[in-house]
């Protein structure tokens, strides 16, 4: 048996996805996902999917390139997962290291990498020189079965909208992304400003559901929003709830997301998954008032090269 590594081709989607979501289901991963993301990444991100590979089975994925939309230049990212069934085979350390080079080439100098947080995967990492950084949560929500508590009443002055009311000009729904990933926890400054971009990886996203996105609006503008995906089956999830500055304070958030998470039951969704850095005291505390229930953590962990 041999295992090799190699860079990812588009007959590759299938598997890749399969991969990812059998080592961590509480992300949603799909063949076109997958594709678009390849298709769609910045140039300046030098987004090198690897896959590893024994005896023509793909066993193994990486994710690798550098966050160019970061403030601190040279920061890089890998995130290895393998096949349940086939670790101890060496496919996870041979993708680490192709990463590493492939990062080094492009001048990469600190590298970031989520780990499950358990001892095998944790001894592995620090094995390879990484050191353990901030954790974060997944959460899962049993829509099918569990109670949700009921919509908050909207004040007065705050109208119900989902991202699909934009879909002609999502500008707005921008500017308030990128405001509110700069509150974000993380070990990671991002800034958005390149709205082109914006659009390609995250608004015409195939997992991102327009019509179970909620959007509140105060005055005309949107002040809270809680963006779904799915994956065209029975799985839903949020990836981003937040609060523009100005509006903080009146439960907007929780309001977004108790939308979202009604519409999407209603339509048939039957799990719901999010996640949240282990440090978000007030989202990890709305998440809970929902009924979510912590059912993996990851620890980011960090390592400089160069």
């Amino acid at each position: 048996m041999t295992v090799i590594v190699r860079d990812f081709r588009a007959e590759d989607a299938g598997d890749f996805a399969r991969v990812r979501q059998l080592a961590l289901p509480f992300m949603l991963s799909t063949p076109r996902s997958v594709l678009h993301d390849v298709a769609h990444a910045h140039p300046d991100a030098y987004y090198r999917p690897l896959v590893a590979e024994e005896d023509g089975e793909l066993i193994g994925t990486a994710q690798t390139g550098l966050v160019y939309d970061s403030p601190q230049p040279g920061q890089g990212y890998l995130n290895v997962y393998v096949h349940p069934g086939r670790r101890g085979r060496g496919a996870g350390a041979l993708l680490v290291r192709t990463a590493e080079e492939r990062l080094a080439d492009v001048s990469a100098t600190k590298l970031f990498a989520w780990v499950l947080d358990e001892p095998a995967h944790r001894a592995f990492a620090e094995r390879r020189g990484y050191r353990a950084s901030r954790s974060a949560h997944f959460l899962r929500l049993d829509l099918a079965n569990g109670p949700l508590p009921p919509r908050p009443e909207p004040p007065a002055d705050v109208a119900l909208r989902t991202a699909a009311d934009f879909a002609d000009d999502p500008r707005a729904l921008f500017e308030l992304d990128a405001q509110t990933m700069l509150d974000e926890p993380g070990d990671i400054a991002h800034e958005f400003t390149d709205y082109e971009a914006w659009l390609k990886e995250t608004w015409h996203h195939p997992l991102l559901s327009h019509e179970l996105t909620s959007v509140v609006v105060v005055d005309g503008r949107p002040a809270a929003f809680s963006a779904a995906r799915t994956d065209g089956g029975t799985c839903y999830g949020t990836v981003m709830t937040g609060t523009a500055r100005a509006h903080r304070g009146r439960g907007l958030a929780k309001l977004a997301k108790s939308d979202s998470l009604h519409r999407a039951r209603a339509a048939g969704f039957t799990e719901a998954f999010t996640g949240n850095d282990a440090g978000n005291g007030p989202m990890l505390a709305i998440n809970k008032w929902f009924g979510y229930e912590i059912c993996a953590t990851e620890v980011q962990h960090v390592r400089e090269i160069g």
